[in-house]
Formats: structure tokens, C-alpha cells, sequence
């Protein structure tokens, strides 16, 4: 059974406490959640009429004190790496580019990129041979 807790002010002893959201099962099925404070034991109906503390992180840095986002592959496209090129040729032992007979990476960038061709989907399995038999 899996549990929530989240902050809340209660409304029945005072208290900050933590709601405590429990599932409620017929059977097998969840038919709905019960929620109560964890201090008191005073219990929620809806939602909407929970008390919930508004919980903020402390700030470290001002907001002009950030840097600004860094772009790493910023005039590389992505999708454009020797993975994704038709002359990619993969074995147990070596990645090769085909176009320039080389050894190669999958993340290798090329100007002579040319983008594979999308997999072709398998064929069905054949009438009367059961699956996995092959």
C-alpha cells in the first residue's frame, strides 16, 4: 500500500502536520483515498477543502545571479551523428563509416552526413509454423 504525505495547516487541532493520503480498496479495486492529518487524526473529504501549506525551497542564488543556459550542440543538428547515417556499418568488434573506410564512434559528426533509411518492419510469422520455432 502506498502512502502520501504532504504539509497542510489543520483545520480540527491547529497543527502543521502532514496530510496522510491512504488508498481505499474493495476487493482488488481502489475505490477512492482517504485523507487525514497525521497530528489529530481529523479526516478530509475532498480535496479542495484540504489546508495545505504552500512549501518553498530555500534560494541559494538570486534569479540575476544565474548563468545563462548553456547550448553544447548549439550548431550541430541533432540526429546528425555517424548512428544516424546510411554509411554507418556496425560489427561485435568495430564501428566503420562505409563512405570513408575509417573507424568511427556513433556520436562522430560528418559533413557527408546522409540519413539512414527508416528499418524495415519484419515480416509475419508464416501460416501453421508456431512462433519462436525458427
Amino acid at each position: 500500500m502506498k502512502k502520501r504525505a504532504a504539509k497542510i495547516l489543520c483545520s480540527a487541532c491547529g497543527q502543521e502536520s502532514f496530510l496522510v493520503c491512504e488508498p481505499i480498496f474493495e476487493g482488488l479495486t481502489k475505490t477512492g483515498e482517504k485523507r487525514t492529518c497525521a497530528s489529530c487524526g481529523h479526516e478530509y473529504g475532498a480535496e479542495a477543502s484540504v489546508p495545505f501549506v504552500e512549501q518553498k525551497g530555500p534560494s541559494l542564488f538570486a534569479d540575476d545571479a544565474r548563468a545563462a543556459k548553456v547550448e553544447i550542440f548549439k550548431d550541430v543538428p541533432r540526429g546528425k551523428t555517424c548512428r544516424h547515417c546510411k554509411h554507418y556499418v556496425v560489427n561485435p568488434f568495430t564501428q566503420r563509416c562505409g563512405l570513408h573506410l575509417k573507424e568511427v564512434e556513433a556520436t562522430d559528426t560528418c559533413e557527408r552526413f546522409e540519413p539512414a533509411p527508416p528499418p524495415e518492419p519484419a515480416p509475419p510469422p508464416e501460416a501453421g509454423a508456431p512462433a519462436g520455432d525458427q
